[in-house]
Parts: structure tokens; C-alpha cells; sequence
């Protein structure tokens, strides 16, 4: 609350700071905490550096409600693991009932406390109204959603008849705060679950980690906080196309707290409803805690599952990645693009060298001029629309031979009206929308041929702009306008059907990935959560920036500014530069250095995906 209210005119309730010293961890005996005496307040900042930790102070003897209800607000941002402090601003019955996990409500500023119109001095009630701006909740699942609209709540005090001490016996649920405070207080982590998003019957040699992301709290023990978590199993939203290997029921046993051993393993002593898995489930339940924790904190390189005294199992960090595949299954060696000529050409990924080549196969000869491509995740076929957006191919890119017939044909009358950019799955189907404003639609293609299957989209409204299929093949990005407005929307991809009989696909759980733009000009995957996207705020200009898929927006800088961008190509593998086609041409912005110029006439830059 200090950082949202700074300023402000109120003197803040108080607050103690308690530095972490004795080799880095907070122990008993470093620091001593005072219990009474008329300490000032500390005022909260944004993203304070993980060694401080924060404690709020018990209501001092006789404090008025006003003191009440901000003491009580300044302990909900503090690092009090399980709010024992907060506790001490309620009375006995109130303390009872509040269920502080079921819910986060983060405003734009922290709440305003308006006290409301009734008795006053000689009064044993009191109330006061909670207001302010919604921009963000987090439910009982951690799980993360951007809000709007007005937030008002009422708390009510009452004198209590023994100790004549004010405390508050009646508040609205959860926990609220303002948007600094949330950042300070919490931290989103990926936790990671297995793709169960296939046609019935498909045989799945590797299966895909998908990321799900929550918010806990970054000083309270967060690493337990994760595990816990995704043994709780995935978010709603996700839950409908992803699988956890743990068996239902299982949780920590016998444990408080997780902590690596000083060979960075980790030991995690489970219940009994984990003692019979086999040895290919255990090792994807490590896997599934590696990926989560290494999210976290790079500390864990080796897991052991522990039920009762017997070991499960152990797994490595090097070996996790034989067990499921996470994020691009492999390193992209190329990055493509359409140049001067029409055709499609590449160049080494991770080279400094700027000097490209034509693909190999019909997209590369320039019999048929294209403006944009997608190259599939093992890089051996490329799809490609025509110049004028009407057509799509399918070619190889390991063979030679005559391009072929179109795979689809777009009837829309303009090129701003017919096929957008294709996008690849793990599974090797081809995603594409026609923007046809008589046949609006989402349509893909089982491994890059066939009929093309009609997606059914029931919650999307508007024209679909922009398609990238996340690597897993169970999240979408989509590009939709709607009214000259153009938005960042996120959706699941479900299948039904079996293997050799034509599947039914959909998407659903569409929600906004970007709030704040208006327009959105580009966008590509950039990570297991997160994307790059650029666009504009209203009445703002161009902006360059990342998107997390649940809508809140990543830690850390934006990418380097960069003018008159019309599209833009990000590998879910962190480490290969971004690439734009701007007013420059073709650029690249390699980890730590700017923007490069790598050619002028080139556009429609994309890597595998």
C-alpha cells in the first residue's frame, strides 16, 4: 500500500523491515522485532530486491478505526506467511470465517478508505467504504485474469465490549491492493503439465510440457508455494487439454518447507497415493517439478520423488528433456523471409552473417511470387501464400520437384480479404484464416494437406487478422478486429475424433492477452507464456512489448524501440534474436546489442512455427 499511496496525506500505519543477513537467509536470532514503541512507517516499493522481507505491525493499543482498517491493509502487502498479523486487525469471529487465499483483487492504486456517514465518538460501530479502479484478479487457483470496472467494499468495526479495542468483524473476501504492491508481493511461475490435446488413437512418442501460469508470492517460501500448486493440478482453463502425471490426491508429506541439498537436489517426499507409479510416470512427475522450478529459480538440477521411505525415482536436468518436450523441440537452425524476388529464402539463425539463400523446392525457385510463409517445426515443408493472398502451397524443402496445386484458395476480393499468414502445430498441421468478409473462418489442415477442416470458433467475434500456434499445439494466438480495433486474444485448441476419421477441432477460452493496446500490428510466440507483440494504446503511438498469456505483463525490459513495424518473428526459444520486418527492412535485435539492419529488401521474417 505505501507505494500506491505515496504522497498521500495520511500518516501510513507502521511497518517493519527486516533485512536478510547470516548468509542470506532470514533466521532466528539475526534480527530482533519489537513488539510495542512508536515506530515510523516504511513506505513499499516496487520490485524490491529479494533480500528484504517486509512485516506489518499488530495494532497498537487504542488505535481508532482509521488506524484499524489502514493497519490491516498495510499487512495484506506484507510477508507474513500466513497473515497472523492481519488476523490481529479482526475480531475472533471475523478471523475466522476470512479466507484469505480465495482471492487477490489488485486496483490501479491502493484502495481509498472513505469512512461512512453515521455515529461517531460515542459509537461501538464503524464503517468504511473500500473504492477504487480494478485492473487485475487472481482466484483460489493462483491463476491470474485482467478485471475492470469499479471496486467498492464495505469493512465494518465494532468496539469490542472487553477490551474497549477497535477491530474489524466484517470484510469483503480475499485480499486486496494496489497494483505496486502486487508486483512487490507476487511473482508469476509457470507450472508445467502434458499435452493431452491429440486425435484418440495418435501415438505420442514425446509428450509436450504446457505452461500454466499462476501468481504466488515471491517471499514466502515460493518454491513450496509452486510444488504444491501443481500437485493441485492445472487452472480451469487449462484443464481441459492437458493431463498431470500425478495420481489424484497426491500431496507433500511430512514437509513444511522445500529446499535443494548443496549438489542443487531436490527432495520431495509425497503421500501414499504416489507409492505405486510406475518408473515412466514418475520420472514425468520429476519432470513436470524440474521444468516448474527451474521457472523459478535456476537452483534444482536434480529432483528425487520420496514416498514414505522407499525413492521413486530421480531425474536429472540434462535427462528431463528426454522425458517431454518443452517449448521448440528442437533449436531453430534457419531464420526465413520473403526477399526482393518474391521467393523464399534463409539464413543461419544464430549467425552474425547477413548473407541468405533460397530454400530448397518450389517455394525457393520464384515460380509463384509469394508474400508470406511458414516453415513446420522440423523445417522439411514450408507453406506459403501467394502475392496476391489468394493462394496457399505446401512444398517440401528437402526434395525438388513442381509446387503443385494450391492446398486452398481464399475468394476474397482484395488482398487485405483473403488468406492471413499460415501457422504450424507440434503435430504438423497447418493453421490459416481466410479473411473473406463473406466466409470469415478458421481452417486447418491435418499434416499440411487434405480438406481443410472448418474450425469451430463460437466465442470469437470479429474478423481473425493474425494466426500463431504455440508449439505445445494446445494454445492459440489470434489477431482479431473488431470495429477498426484490433486485439491480442488467447484460446485453447480441442480435438475430438479418432485417428483416420475426420476431427472435429475447435477453439475455445478466448480472453485478451494485451488490455491496454488498441491496435495491435504484429505479434509472435516468445516464450513457454509469453509473446511479443507490437501496437498501440489509445490516443498512444507504436509500442513494442511483452505479452504474458494470461494478460499480465512480464518482468523485465521491453524490447529496444524500433519504428514503423509491420511485422515480427520471435522463437519460443529465448535465445535466438527477435526479427522485424520494418521501414528499415529486415532487422534483428540480438540478446544484449540494438537492432541491426540484416537487408533491405526482404519481408514476412518468421522462424519454424
Amino acid at each position: 500500500m505505501g507505494a500506491d499511496r505515496e504522497g498521500g496525506a495520511r500518516r501510513r500505519p507502521v511497518r517493519a523491515v527486516a533485512f536478510a543477513v547470516c548468509g542470506g537467509v532470514l533466521l532466528a536470532g539475526c534480527a530482533s522485532m519489537p513488539d510495542s514503541g512508536d515506530l515510523r512507517g516504511v513506505e513499499s516499493t516496487p520490485r524490491q530486491d529479494t533480500q528484504v522481507r517486509v512485516f506489518a505491525m499488530p495494532p497498537s493499543e487504542g488505535a481508532q478505526p482509521q488506524q484499524i482498517v489502514d493497519g490491516f491493509l498495510e499487512a495484506l502487502t506484507s510477508d507474513d506467511p500466513h497473515y497472523e498479523t492481519a488476523r490481529k486487525y479482526l475480531t475472533a469471529r471475523a478471523a475466522k470465517k476470512w479466507r484469505p487465499e480465495m482471492s487477490t483483487t489488485v486496483l490501479a492504486s491502493a484502495p481509498d478508505t472513505t469512512p461512512d456517514p453515521g455515529p461517531r465518538e460515542d459509537s461501538d460501530y464503524f464503517s468504511f467504504t473500500l473504492a477504487g479502479t480494478k485492473v487485475a484478479a487472481v482466484d483460489r487457483q493462483q491463476a491470474y485474469a485482467p478485471a475492470r470496472g469499479n471496486y467498492s467494499q464495505t469493512v465494518y468495526l465494532v468496539r469490542e465490549e472487553k477490551t474497549k479495542q477497535w477491530r474489524i468483524d466484517g470484510l469483503p473476501p480475499g485480499v486486496v491492493m494496489g497494483r505496486s504492491d502486487f508486483q512487490r508481493n507476487y511473482t508469476s511461475v509457470d507450472k508445467y503439465f502434458f499435452a493431452s490435446n491429440t486425435a484418440a488413437g495418435t501415438v505420442v512418442q514425446q509428450p509436450a510440457a504446457v505452461a500454466d501460469p499462476v501468481y504466488v508470492r515471491r517471499h514466502v517460501d515460493p518454491m513450496t508455494q509452486m510444488v504444491r500448486s501443481l500437485l493441485n493440478g492445472p487452472t480451469t482453463w487449462l484443464k481441459s487439454v492437458v493431463r498431470s502425471s500425478f495420481p489424484s490426491g497426491t500431496a507433500l508429506k511430512g514437509v513444511m518447507s522445500l529446499t535443494p541439498d548443496d549438489q542443487n537436489k531436490l527432495t520431495v517426499p509425497l503421500n501414499e497415493k504416489a507409492a505405486r507409479v510406475g518408473l515412466s510416470k514418475c520420472n514425468e512427475m520429476a519432470a513436470q517439478i524440474l521444468f516448474t522450478l527451474q521457472n523459478l529459480t535456476p537452483a534444482v538440477d536434480e529432483v528425487e520423488l520420496k514416498s514414505g521411505d522407499a525413492q521413486l525415482c530421480t531425474l536429472t536436468e540434462d535427462s528431463a528433456d528426454a522425458v517431454a518436450a518443452r517449448g521448440e523441440v528442437k533449436r531453430a537452425e534457419y531464420l526465413y523471409f520473403v526477399d526482393g524476388k518474391k521467393r523464399l529464402v534463409r539464413m543461419a539463425a544464430e549467425s552474425s552473417d547477413k548473407q541468405s539463400e533460397a530454400v530448397p523446392g518450389a517455394l525457393g525457385d520464384g515460380g509463384v511470387e509469394l508474400r508470406s510463409a511458414a516453415v513446420s517445426r522440423d523445417e522439411n515443408r514450408a507453406a506459403a501464400v501467394s502475392a496476391d493472398g489468394k493462394s496457399l502451397y505446401v512444398g517440401s524443402m528437402v526434395s525438388s520437384g513442381s509446387l503443385g496445386e494450391a492446398v486452398l484458395r481464399s475468394a476474397g476480393d482484395s488482398v487485405e480479404d483473403r488468406l492471413t499468414t499460415p501457422s504450424w502445430d507440434s503435430q504438423g498441421d497447418l493453421w490459416v484464416a481466410d479473411q473473406d468478409p463473406d466466409h470469415s473462418r478458421l481452417m486447418m489442415l491435418e499434416d499440411g494437406a487434405g480438406a481443410p477442416i472448418v474450425v469451430n470458433t463460437p466465442e470469437l467475434d470479429g474478423r481473425i487478422e493474425s494466426v500463431r500456434v504455440a508449439s505445445d499445439g494446445v494454445r492459440i494466438a489470434l489477431v482479431v478486429d473488431k470495429g477498426g480495433k484490433q486485439s491480442l486474444l488467447i484460446g485453447r485448441i480441442e480435438r475430438s475424433g479418432k485417428v483416420g476419421e475426420s476431427q472435429a477441432v475447435s477453439v475455445f477460452g478466448l480472453h485478451s492477452a494485451a488490455p491496454e493496446l488498441e491496435e495491435v500490428t504484429a505479434m509472435s510466440w516468445a516464450g513457454d507464456s509469453r509473446l511479443v507483440v507490437v501496437g498501440r494504446e489509445e490516443g498512444g503511438v507504436q509500442q513494442m512489448r511483452y505479452a504474458a498469456v494470461d494478460g499480465s505483463t512480464p518482468e523485465g525490459q521491453a524490447p529496444a524501440a524500433l519504428t514503423g513495424v509491420k511485422e515480427i518473428a520471435a522463437s519460443e526459444d529465448e535465445r535466438l534474436p527477435l526479427v522485424a520486418y520494418s521501414e528499415d527492412g529486415i532487422v534483428r535485435l540480438p540478446m544484449g546489442a540494438q537492432w541491426q539492419k540484416v537487408i533491405t529488401e526482404g519481408s514476412a521474417p518468421v522462424y519454424p512455427g
